[in-house]
């Protein structure tokens, strides 16, 4: 990958609002080279989606999130991906990661209640053929997410410097 692309790729990790030409400008750079960029970067799928991060503190969303640990069977010639494919299909699997260490994968999921993320654990996820074991953590308070500081974050900073 180009310097060019890196560059823009950063810039919008950090803002995905900033257009082609706020970017050009900040780059130095031609904007229909950097509006071409982004279009090819977007068709190739190493720009997968553009999305906002919320804090769901402030945004009383009444959610639960669970982080799950999944230990598997790997597949004869499919290896991890064909368990990761049955996995991913779930509308509660909002993240999935193969990972190294004692499990094998883990799968961040959206859930209504603890009840809810409780029940998909064990009627979908842990009765799946190649699924050995697994271990459910919940999420209780997120101080950062994607390389930003929530309310949270900035409270205990504020407790901690004051």
């Amino acid at each position: 990958m180009d310097k060019l692309r890196e560059d823009i790729l950063g810039l919008l990790g950090e803002d995905s609002r900033l257009g082609a030409s706020r970017i050009a400008k900040m780059l130095g750079a031609d904007e229909k080279q950097v509006a071409a960029a982004i279009k090819e970067m977007e068709d190739s799928g190493i720009i997968i989606k553009y999305t906002v991060i919320t804090d769901d503190e402030l945004a009383d969303k009444d959610t639960v999130e669970a982080l799950i640990e999944v230990k598997v069977s790997p597949m004869y010639k499919h290896g991890f991906d064909a368990i990761a494919e049955e996995i991913y299909q779930f509308d509660e699997v909002k993240t999935l990661y193969l990972m190294s260490g004692a499990y094998d994968l883990a799968v961040i999921i959206e859930g209504k209640s603890l009840k809810d993320v409780s029940r998909f654990v064990s009627e979908k996820l842990s009765v799946m053929d190649k699924v050995l074991s697994t271990a459910t953590h919940f999420i209780l308070k997120k101080y950062k997410m994607g390389g930003v500081c929530t309310k949270s974050c900035n409270v205990v900073r504020q407790a901690v410097h004051a």
